[in-house]
C-alpha cells in the first residue's frame, strides 16, 4: 500500500482519537438497543451483543490498530467510508490524499 505524505499522516494522528470515539459511540448505541430488545430472552440479547461486539471489533482493529504510516491509507478509506470524519476534518486532508481515499472508497 501506498503511504501518505507526512502532512497527511500528522493530520491523521490529531483526527484519530476523535474518529474513534464515534465508532465507539455508533457501536455502544448499538449494543444498548440490542440488549433492550422485549421480544427476546436474556440469553438472546447477550448472543445479539456478543455477536455485534465480536464483528465490530475486527473493524476497529483494521481501522485503529497498528497506525503506521504504511498502513494510513487504507485505515482512513475505512474511517472515511464509514463517515468517522466530519467535512471540515475532512478538508483537512490534501487533495491529493482525499482523491486516493475517493477511488479506494469507490472500489468498496
Amino acid at each position: 500500500m501506498e503511504r501518505i505524505n507526512e502532512a497527511d499522516w500528522k493530520v491523521l494522528r490529531k483526527l484519530r482519537q476523535g474518529a474513534l470515539e464515534r465508532f465507539c459511540e455508533r457501536v455502544l448505541s448499538e449494543v444498548v438497543r440490542l440488549a433492550a430488545e422485549p421480544n427476546q430472552t436474556n440469553h438472546e440479547r447477550y448472543l445479539a451483543v456478543h455477536k455485534l461486539l465480536q464483528k465490530q471489533d475486527k473493524k476497529l482493529g483494521n481501522m485503529f490498530d497498528n497506525p503506521k504510516r504504511s498502513e494510513a491509507l487504507l485505515q482512513l478509506a475505512l474511517m472515511r467510508s464509514r463517515d468517522l470524519f466530519t467535512e471540515e476534518e475532512y478538508a483537512r486532508f490534501s487533495p491529493e490524499t482525499r482523491a486516493r481515499l475517493q477511488r479506494l472508497v469507490d472500489l468498496a
